[in-house]
């Protein structure tokens, strides 16, 4: 297995843009071409919201999060934000949904970018981190599970890792506490592959978290560069692998409890996707022990 997990890696990531994900188009109209991460910050926080055919689910989170977003404005002019939602080769009406939030507020605070293919969630998450201007970046799934004032309890989790070496430090948003009541809830089955797929998850990468799976996580601008400029991952298992990478980067990482909300329309068919899963967990470990995957950092084109 570790021959095969060897010989089948692919190096180093693949970082490369479609020339049509090189711009966006903002509240006028025009093409304008997206920033990158490699430049200084210009806002306080940036959202990504990786969307593939959530026209139905995306606008209850982003009727949400902007308006807690501009209330907290209101309260703290100095606060500025932007929200991306990263159409992941969506077949439905996801764009045409963000893009009328963005002629709402303006492109200068929501941004839709919209991928030629689909990458999977890992994949369009890294395309939103790369095109972002905030000093943290806050990943946030589009069917708003989690309550988005909940983020001021990541920025809690996240100042109380201070001080942050080389700017570096990640808060996690966890549902490991509603766990008891999910299984109430979930058949047998369901329930034994979440189980196996926690116990490989700690046995083969990440120890230190019970909840890697949350979508709700704070990232400061230079973790996000150093941990999503070396991710392969790019489906469901990306989260592991980040914070796989995070922990043999030291990179500090907070754990912090948030309210959730089962949400109808998931996109992950419960037995085939736990299997891929299961199947890229035991390739990150390997991976990484043999040395097909390296921590390099690379720049996005």
């Amino acid at each position: 297995i570790c021959i095969i997990a060897h010989v089948t890696a692919i190096k180093m990531p693949t970082l490369h843009r479609h020339e049509e994900e090189k711009f966006f188009v903002n509240d006028e109209g025009r093409k304008k071409s997206v920033p990158s991460i490699h430049d200084r910050p210009t806002k306080e926080l940036s959202v990504v919201v990786p969307s593939y055919n959530e026209e139905d689910r995306l606008p209850l989170m982003m009727d949400e999060a902007l308006d807690y977003l501009e209330k907290r404005q209101k309260r703290d002019p100095s606060f500025t934000y932007e929200v991306i939602v990263v159409d992941d080769g969506s077949k439905d009406q996801t764009t045409k949904v963000a893009m009328k939030y963005c002629k709402k507020y303006g492109s200068d605070k929501v941004r839709v970018l919209s991928l030629v293919k689909n990458r999977g969630k890992g994949g369009a998450v890294r395309m939103g981190v790369f095109s972002s201007r905030g000093k943290k970046i806050l990943m946030a799934d589009a069917d708003g599970a989690t309550k988005f004032a909940d983020i001021e309890k990541v920025e809690e989790g996240l100042k109380n890792l201070q001080p942050w070496p080389n700017q570096m430090a990640i808060s996690c948003g966890s549902r490991a506490h509603l766990e008891k009541d999910s299984i109430a809830k979930r058949s047998y089955f369901r329930t034994l592959l979440m189980y196996g797929f926690h116990f490989l998850v700690w046995f083969l990468c990440v120890k230190e978290i019970r909840d890697t799976q949350c979508g709700f996580k704070l990232l400061t601008r230079e973790a996000a560069l150093r941990t999503f400029s070396t991710l392969h991952i790019e489906r469901w298992a990306f989260d592991v692998e980040l914070l796989y990478i995070a922990q043999r980067l030291r990179i500090p990482i907070a754990e912090v409890a948030v309210n959730w909300t089962e949400i109808e329309g998931s996109k992950l068919v419960p037995f085939w996707s736990w299997l891929q899963m299961g199947r890229d967990l035991l390739f990150i470990r390997l991976r990484y022990m043999t040395g097909a995957w390296q921590l390099e950092t690379r720049k996005c084109n």
